[in-house]
């Protein structure tokens, strides 16, 4: 604990740093509760795309065992035939946290043979695309996670020093200096007396002569 002085100035300065943290203290708190809602939220969002995913995996199963040819989501030249060229995201603000937001994803079809290729790679491609946009999603949003949950870490360690250490020690050193500045009020008094008394004796002895 720092050294403080033991003055009136010194009770005005801690009574006013205790006013400021109880000001601010329920707002960190909000923030706080805002951002465990928040990664609350997007975890719940994470989950629906993970049990998507694995619904869309199941399809894939079934199809390949059915068909039999992956190969055939590739071209003559051994290139998918389907890619990704562009992850579109905007910025969002959660609680003063900026995070991506995802919105789409651009792709690339490659012209391959109708002939020669199996009449189901349509679908398979349009489900792969599917599975493409939901993974892409789940990325951006462990990302936002990241940033929400260091942002709550940061929170959480400002409310607990106000709660914890700051208002506390605040409110000793208030006690500390009222109670010093007390004696010093209650000797004053006493030392005023003691003075009275003295003078009034001394009239008393100089009258006596």
């Amino acid at each position: 604990m720092a050294k403080i002085k033991l003055t009136k100035n010194e009770l005005k300065k801690q009574k006013d740093a205790l006013k400021m943290y109880k000001r601010y203290l329920p707002t960190l708190q909000l923030k706080k509760q805002q951002l465990q809602m928040e990664i609350r939220g997007i975890e719940a969002r994470h989950r629906e795309l993970e049990e998507a995913r694995a619904a869309l995996d199941r399809e894939f199963r079934a199809w390949l065992g059915v068909f039999g040819e992956a190969e055939a989501a590739y071209g003559p030249d051994g290139l998918p035939l389907m890619r990704v060229t562009a992850v579109r995201t905007s910025l969002g603000n959660i609680a003063g946290v900026e995070i991506p937001v995802f919105d789409g994803a651009d792709f690339e079809f490659a012209e391959y043979d109708l002939f020669a290729t199996p009449l189901w790679v349509d679908s398979a491609l349009d489900r792969l695309k599917k599975a493409l946009l939901l993974d892409l999603e789940a990325r951006v949003l462990v990302v936002q996670i990241e940033r929400l949950a260091a942002e709550l870490r940061t929170t959480t360690q400002r409310v607990n020093l106000f709660e914890k250490v700051k208002i506390p020690e605040t409110l000793e050193d208030i006690k500390r200096i009222r109670i010093y500045l007390g004696d010093q009020q209650t000797a004053q008094v006493v030392r005023g007396k003691i003075a009275k008394r003295k003078v009034i004796e001394t009239a008393a002895a100089r009258s006596a002569e």
